[in-house]
């Protein structure tokens, strides 16, 4: 569902002018600039990757940042790259989205039930945000968007980095719960009680080139997914 108006195309619109963490900005107008070969005749976004999904989404769908040639160069999060064709591919098979590739912030991607966000909204060096770069991403960002999804039932935490942005965010008391893939974890008192967080190694190359995660494993995770956003806790 594209956004045409409302609070969260309101903040996406501010995001868009952000350039807070000087590191960042600098990176990301670096790349824009220098290009990968095989999109040199492309014009960078080279600013914060929007999100993508349904305002009234009860799965928000949590990854790192965005790819340098990813997000970075499309203006949208996880477009653009192999990762988002990981996840928009399995978002299709579990009913999420109208079709199963991203390519471009005008392909005409939809998403249903579903939000599709970060933890850090620019791409960082080698894919590493500091912890201040974190901080102040889901200070100004991520919370107040999280705050917007008023029907979000389960946080999909692709990854650790996401996993542990999440229980900073929603206060979670220590002991923490530990990342791992598939593990659930219900929040308790706080500004995140009774939502789920799921866990998901990431989509990354890394993980699906080397068969850590594999499509029945991520098909299996929005299956869960699914259930608790359903109440089947």
């Amino acid at each position: 569902m594209p956004l045409t108006g409302g609070p969260l195309a309101a903040l996406q619109s501010e995001l868009a002018d952000c350039r807070r963490c000087a590191r960042l900005v600098a990176w990301r107008e670096q790349v824009a600039v220098e290009k990968r070969a095989s999109f040199r005749e492309e014009v960078y976004w080279g600013r914060p990757a929007l999100a993508i999904g349904d305002p009234a989404a009860r799965l928000v769908v949590l990854g790192l940042a965005p790819a340098a040639h990813g997000g970075n160069r499309t203006g949208r999060i996880f477009t653009g790259d192999r990762s988002g064709d990981w996840l928009f591919g399995a978002l299709w098979r579990a009913g999420y989205a109208n079709q199963p590739e991203s390519v471009s912030a005008g392909d005409g991607l939809a998403l249903t039930d579903c939000w599709v966000t970060a933890a850090v909204r620019c791409a960082p060096p080698a894919n590493r945000p500091t912890p201040a770069e974190r901080d102040t991403c889901t200070s100004h960002w991520l919370i107040p968007e999280l705050e917007l999804l008023v029907a979000k039932r389960v946080i999909l935490c692709l990854g650790g980095f996401a996993w542990e942005t999440a229980l900073r965010v929603f206060d979670a008391p220590r002991p923490r719960p530990r990342f791992g893939h598939a593990v659930e974890h219900r929040l308790g008192a706080g500004p995140g009680a009774g939502l789920w967080l799921l866990g998901s190694y990431h989509v990354s190359q890394q993980n699906t080139f080397t068969g850590r995660l594999t499509e029945a494993m991520l098909d299996a995770v929005l299956g869960r997914a699914r259930e608790l956003t359903q109440g089947h806790g």
